[in-house]
This record gives structure tokens, sequence and C-alpha cells, in this order.
């Protein structure tokens, strides 16, 4: 990328073209990720593109995989501000246009074309995280080509950066934003130049406008590229204060303009339809008791006692019979309210940290496969074999290693930055600690970037071809284990 040249359209270009030997890469993985979203594509064709008038039910009530939300399909299919405006200000409408190119496939084809159009989207921003995550290997971190390679495949061997490139969500669009402001800031600390406010304020709206806390990764951005110089008047106003506000100004004005008009339509709807349902059962108990008097005022005496005793029998097995076990779905909050009801202060951390926070979003387990923690998966799930915690413990132990060979990058300790406030919120608050894997593609590429900084130090030949086998069989593994239980999942 030309940092010299600031103009928008020559820097768009050199983000967005595929370089001479990014070219092999580039067409195996778009193979790759074409086929991983045809998965899904084919999983649900039947069920999803007939037309349908109330979308959102259709597709909440049957999409699951994991605890990801289909509500991009619904959005595409019929527009409204269907995503938590105060967590994803802008990203409904992002969608606008998706939603635009749907209304007229559906006129051109006949058939709701939403499960397409998403899949087109995933399999873009996955197809650019790739690159975006080679280039930072190779040219931010300065890996050889062979091994830039071999750690792009090793990253989408993870089990949820890969399904986040197949579902319906928004990780992977919110990943490709991320690795492209790394990207950019690892260019800009090379050549001792500085985010620009225009740039800034780009980023800002596009990764803020999809998920809001990563809109604070960027302010890292600021602070690692521009040192200080972000709290001058200018910039902090400019760059930092007016886009913020006007982020959460716009989030406002979705919830009082659509939001909230839409739920108040919804609740007097639901209320109406309680209402004549509960009509209709006073209706039909008053005529069962009526037809009900008149059959016992037949009965014997004889009869009389039958249904006495009866009626106790049930009584009595009704009173035995066990109450259901729930199961927890969260833990304690810290108090309850609107953001602060999120948390989570009782969960264990370290059961947590192992078999989700580095061992479900890697390595996908076999019970309860991809259910949901909030229908029937539990919080904890353990593996059944020893070897997938050897695994889990092989890559831990990596990427320890890298941060210390990389603990005189300033980049390495912006990506570090992004991946402490990920933690300060999931492990240290608690936010969406009880499925705390769904949210790895906004963190979990430090890992192989750190693991690039130990390929990249002075290893001895012998000890860098180790390594290079070992990286080799894991990402191999990882394809291997997460794709057959994927498929596992979908068609079995």
């Amino acid at each position: 990328m030309n940092i010299k040249d600031n103009s928008f359209v020559r820097i768009f270009s050199s983000l967005f073209r595929v370089k001479r030997e990014e070219r092999t890469l580039a067409l195996v993985m778009l193979l790759v990720l074409t086929a991983l979203n045809a998965l899904v594509v084919c999983k649900y064709y039947d069920v999803f593109t007939p037309l349908n008038a109330h979308y959102w039910h259709l597709f909440i009530g049957t999409f699951h995989v994991s605890g990801f939300d289909p509500i991009t399909y619904s959005v595409v299919s019929d527009w409204t501000a269907g995503y938590n405006v105060y967590r994803h200000p802008l990203l409904a409408f992002y969608m606008y246009v998706p939603y635009l190119i749907n209304q007229a496939l559906i006129w051109l084809t006949g058939i709701n074309c939403a499960v397409f159009i998403v899949s087109a989207i995933q399999t873009f921003s996955a197809f650019y995280s790739s690159l975006f995550i080679y280039r930072i290997f190779r040219e931010v971190v300065g890996v050889s080509r062979t091994d830039a390679t071999l750690l792009t495949f090793f990253y989408f061997g993870f089990a949820f950066v890969m399904l986040s490139a197949m579902v319906p969500d928004h990780f992977i669009i919110s990943m490709m934003l991320l690795l492209l402001a790394l990207y950019v800031s690892g260019k800009l600390i090379q050549k001792r130049r500085r985010l620009t406010i225009w740039q800034s304020v780009l980023y800002f709206f596009l990764t803020a406008g999809t998920s809001l806390n990563n809109g604070l990764k960027i302010y890292l951005s600021e602070l690692f590229v521009n040192g200080w110089r972000i709290f001058r008047p200018k910039f902090l106003f400019l760059a930092i204060l007016l886009p913020a506000a006007l982020t959460w100004g716009a989030a406002r004005l979705s919830y009082d303009h659509i939001v909230w008009p839409r739920d108040v339509a919804a609740k007097a709807a639901r209320a109406k339809a309680k209402a004549i349902k509960q009509k209709k059962q006073q209706e039909q108990k008053a005529r069962k008791a009526h037809e009900d008097s008149l059959r016992i005022a037949s009965f014997t005496e004889a009869q009389m006692d039958s249904l006495r005793r009866d009626s106790v029998e049930r009584d009595s097995v009704a009173k035995a019979k066990p109450k259901p076990v729930r199961r927890r779905k969260n833990g304690k909050p810290i108090a309850n309210g609107e953001f602060i009801g999120w948390t989570d202060i009782t969960t264990s951390r370290s059961e947590s940290i192992v078999e989700n926070l580095f061992g479900e979003s890697i390595q996908l387990h076999e019970d309860y496969l991809l259910g949901d923690v909030l229908k029937s998966r539990p919080m904890i799930v353990h593996y059944r074999h020893a070897f997938n915690y050897i695994i889990e413990a092989i890559i831990a132990m990596l990427f320890v290693a890298g941060v210390w060979c990389g603990r005189r990058s300033r980049f390495l300790w912006l990506c570090m930055s992004y991946f402490a406030l990920d933690m300060v919120l999931h492990i240290g608050l608690g936010f969406g600690i009880n499925e705390v894997y769904i949210m790895s593609a906004h963190w979990i590429y430090v890992v192989p970037i750190a693991i690039a900084y130990l390929m990249r130090s002075r290893l001895r030949r012998r000890w860098s071809l180790v390594l290079k086998a070992i990286m080799a069989v894991v990402a191999v593994y990882l394809w291997v284990w997460n794709v057959a239980l994927i498929v596992q999942y979908l068609y079995f």
C-alpha cells in the first residue's frame, strides 16, 4: 500500500487489489470459503427461499448453529433495524443496499435470495480477512511467504473463525474491518506516519457501526500510531468525539423512530392476540364444563366412585413426578440495568478459559455439538479426549512464546491491546462469558500474529523446521476436526 498517496481511490484500490504473490492463496481461500458457505446454503435452501410474510420468526425459529443469530437474513429479506441498535448502531443501514438487491432478485426469480446475498457478503468478508491477515504476517511482521501462508490456513482452521465465515451474523464483517485497521496501522507504524482524521473517522464509522465496542479498538490504533497527538483539540474533536457522538445519536434515532414504534405495535398486537386466545379458551372451558356436567349427571354411583379414584391417582402421580432440572444459562450480574445486566461475576473463569475461550473457539466439542447455551448446551462442556487438551496447550504455549519474542514490537502491543480490551469485557466483567467463543472473530487473530513473531525469531534451522512441522500438523488437524464436526452437525 502506498502510504504517501492520500488519494482515497488509490488507497482503496491498493487495499483490495489481489497482489501477484497472493493469487494462489486467494484462489484456494476463495474456493474453500465458497464451499463452506455452500454447506449452509444447501442446508437451508428449501426452508428459506420461499416467500414468507413473517421472515423474522422463520429465520430465528429455524436457524440453529451454536449461538449465532440469523438476523441478517431477516434484515436483507424485509428491512428494518433488526439488530440491537445500541450494540450494532449502523449495521442495519449497511444492509439496506443488499436488501434492495434482494428485492430486485425476488422480482426476477420469485424466490427470496437472502441466503445467497448474505453468503456472498460472508465470503467477501472472509476472503479479504484472509488477505489482510496474510499481509500482516508478510509485510508487517515480516515472515516468509511460506510461513505467512501456513499461518493463514492455521488461523482459518480455528472453529469459530471458520463458522463466522459461514453463518449469517456480523462477526466475519467485524473481523475483516479489524484486520484492515490493524494492517493499515502496522504499515503506518513501519513508515512512521500518522492516521489522518478522515481515515480515523472512516474506520470508526465502519467498525463501531458494525459492533459498537470495536470502535474502541480504532481509538487504540490512533493512540499507537499517532501517539499523544490524538489529544490535540482538532483531532480529539473531529476524529474521536464527533464520530462517537454521531454514532450514538444514530443509535438513539434508530431506537426512537424505528425500534420503539415497532415494539409498541408488536406488543399491542400480541396483547390483542392474547385477549382473543383467552376469550376462546374461556368459551371452550365453559362449553366443556357444561358438557361434563351433563355427562356426570347421567353417571351411576359406581361410575362416580371410579371417577374419584382416577382423579386421586392422577394427583398423586403429578405430585411424585420430579420437576425438570433447569440448566443455568448465565451467572449473576454485577447489577441490573440496560448494559450492566449483561455482566457475570459468578461463572468460573478458569473453566471458561480452558473449555470455551481457548477451547471451543479453536476446537469444537463433540458433546452438545454447536448447541446454543440459551437452549440446551451447558456453559461448560469438557472434551472426551486428552489430545484435544494437548492441542490446546500447544497453541497456548506457542502464543505465549510468540508474545515474548515480539515483546519489543509496537505493532504486537497494538494487537495485544485489542485482545486485552476483549478480555476485560468478556473474562473480567463477564459480558457474554456464557458463550464467549461466539465473539472469537473479534480477538483471536492475535494468536497467529503472536506466533508469527516466534516463527520470525532467530531460531536454529532445526528448531525452525520443527516449529513449522508442528504448525502444519496442528493446522491440518484443526481443518479435519472442525470441518468433520460441522458437516456432521448440518447433515447427519
